[in-house]
């Protein structure tokens, strides 16, 4: 029996008006809609926080390189600036993939934490692309992620990730028009 006859259906009524109309309800939405939601986010938070570190000198940080959609854009966007992707695994075309000096491959848990001679500076910005639907992975993730992220960021710079994080003294931000509010969390370091 395929996957999707195994979840329950709730039967809505016709007329919202109806008293046993979910006030909460909204329609499906589509793995499709959902995929392009989330790269429509990303990318109005790229461009909004490139606008946000044009004074902030320092390297970009990419975490989570994947199929280096999100590492093109900011090169496009920044090309006088050096980023480094960080990645467990190669999956990017090879036309996509960073040099060998910007590309950090292993463990971004354990690459993030030395990475400090080698990026060489603090991060004008970090883009946080290595969460996930699932909760409990996210909240794994942040446990060792956010204690990191202070020491990698520069006065100033800004960090966008797909879930929140606890950075003392960070400003969290609006997220731009078009983003749902809770789909991305966009973070800046504190000034001094």
């Amino acid at each position: 029996m395929p996957f999707f006859e195994l979840v329950p259906r709730r039967i809505l009524p016709a007329d919202p008006n109806e008293d046993n109309f979910p006030l909460d309800w909204s329609p499906p939405v589509s793995r499709l809609d959902s995929f392009i939601r989330r790269l429509t986010a990303q990318k109005l938070l790229i461009e909004r926080a490139v606008e946000l570190v044009a004074d902030v000198p320092g390297p970009v940080l990419e975490l989570g390189l994947g199929m280096a959609r999100t590492f093109d854009h900011m090169r496009t966007l920044m090309p006088e600036r050096e980023i480094f992707a960080f990645d467990n695994v190669v999956v990017a075309p090879i036309d996509m993939l960073p040099d060998a000096h910007h590309f950090i491959l292993g463990e971004i848990r354990e690459t993030l934490a030395f990475c400090g001679p080698r990026v060489g500076a603090p991060a004008a910005l970090l883009h946080n692309d290595i969460g996930s639907g699932d909760e409990i992975h996210n909240a794994a993730t942040r446990a060792w992620l956010a204690p990191l992220v202070p020491k990698r960021m520069a006065p100033g710079g800004v960090v966008i990730t797909s879930f929140t994080m606890e950075l003392p003294g960070y400003e969290k931000l609006p997220v731009p028009d078009g983003v749902s509010a809770n789909r991305y969390h966009f973070y800046r370091a504190p000034r001094s």
